[in-house]
């Protein structure tokens, strides 16, 4: 995902640095880059109505997550997140990311994010719920990826 243009994500929200993201080597520690992609799934999830979480039974837990580094990103810069389904399974979806820095072409680093849903009470695995599902096939990389 090293080439990959802003045009290959569906969706992005736009995450401004903040001083203390900045590590001793002044540039943004590689905790924060999980972080951007944390923040940018579950806003999604949250502005359109799909994760409530204080009362939802059915949530999606983190088993998964990678990210390549190809350059530094540092505050004050704007981290520009996008975001797209991979794939879409019974019970689990796979997110790719991308962080591109400021108004630039290709991004500073890529990387995915794995839920898998389960029931919040028993913690077993079920079905990703149907009002979900639909939700994330609006960001669907491709249309097998919802398959």
């Amino acid at each position: 995902m090293r080439d990959s243009p802003r045009s290959a994500f569906p969706h992005f929200l736009a995450i401004p640095t903040r001083w203390m993201d900045n590590d001793a080597y002044q540039h943004v520690n590689n905790v924060v880059y999980y972080s951007f992609f944390d923040t940018a799934v579950n806003q999604f999830l949250i502005a359109r109505g799909v994760l409530d979480i204080h009362a939802d039974t059915v949530v999606g837990l983190v088993v998964d997550t990678g990210c390549s580094y190809f350059r530094s990103i540092a505050f004050p810069d704007t981290v520009h997140v996008g975001v797209r389904v991979a794939k879409l399974g019974n019970s689990s979806v796979r997110y790719e990311l991308a962080l591109y820095r400021n108004d630039e072409a290709l991004p500073a680093a890529a990387g995915h994010f794995v839920h898998v849903y389960v029931d919040r009470a028993s913690n077993r695995s079920v079905p990703v719920p149907d009002k979900v599902r639909a939700v994330l096939a609006t960001i669907a990389s491709t249309p097998q990826a919802c398959a």
